[in-house]
């Protein structure tokens, strides 16, 4: 009986040992599951405020961008437009002062002329600044063409352009950020890059639509933070999430640059 007893004494020690032992171990992964979880959706927050971030980064360039837009557009119009007219003003009552010769009258008259013939130039390129005519009747591919023209014209730098796709007319709204990247891009690689030769592709990729620039400019060190968040760089990005693309950007220093995105 008592080595029943002793036997039944172990097991029920054996049981309660492996109960706690069981229960420390339960435990020990609750432990490690709920830091872990923690840990996880930590990362998670972290992530999310790394992405509101960046979107604040981005509308932030968009809306300094839109401003610098405004205080140059308000600027041409007050010094180039609003003087000639104003010039136009004076000439005009001064066609109204008597005992003015023939001669007196032509000049004034051809003054009058010339001056509104530049102020309806100069108000034509704001115009086309804002919205290219080109491409608001004829599309993306008629206005990157007239682009490349107007940089190619200039003789400093030669624009290849090609097109493997097709754009439709109804997506207008979206192609001008497409424009405008394109825009920047080339002011950039002459302004900064001082590239001589510039290379434009569109073509069909997965579903959706890629742009391939590359420039052989002085480029610049990828390393280097600034570099890449300069304020035409954040408009451009913006303009890419707007168009919900993907871009990548490739440089060195004399190694020109190449940027990629698709829309």
């Amino acid at each position: 009986m008592k080595v029943n007893t002793l036997q039944e004494s172990e097991i029920i020690e054996i049981i309660i040992y492996s109960c706690t032992a069981f229960l420390l171990m339960g435990i020990v992964l609750i432990v490690f599951f709920y830091f872990s979880r923690k840990k996880i959706i930590q990362k998670e927050l972290e992530k999310k405020d790394l992405e509101i971030q960046y979107q604040k980064e981005l509308l932030s360039a968009v809306i300094v961008t839109q401003e610098e837009e405004r205080k140059r557009i308000a600027q041409d119009l007050h010094d180039d437009i609003s003087s000639k007219l104003n010039i136009v003003s004076l000439n005009s009552h001064l066609l109204t002062t008597p005992n003015l010769t023939k001669n007196e009258v032509v000049e004034i008259t051809n003054t009058i002329i010339d001056l509104t013939s530049k102020a309806l130039d100069n108000s034509r390129k704001i115009a086309h600044g804002l919205l290219p005519p080109v491409l608001d009747k004829f599309g993306l591919h008629a206005g990157v063409e007239e682009l490349c023209l107007e940089f190619s014209s200039s003789k400093v730098v030669k624009v290849r352009y090609e097109t493997r796709t097709v754009f439709d007319l109804k997506d207008n709204d979206r192609h001008l950020h497409v424009f405008r990247i394109l825009q920047e891009l080339m002011n950039n690689s002459l302004r900064h890059g001082k590239a001589t030769a510039i290379s434009i592709l569109f073509e069909e990729k997965n579903g959706s639509t890629s742009c391939q620039y590359t420039d052989n400019g002085v480029g610049f060190d990828m390393k280097k933070n600034e570099n890449q968040k300069g304020l035409g760089m954040k408009n451009i990005e913006s303009r890419v999430a707007f168009l919900k693309g993907i871009m990548t950007l490739d440089s060195a220093v004399n190694k020109g640059i190449a940027v990629v995105f698709n829309f």
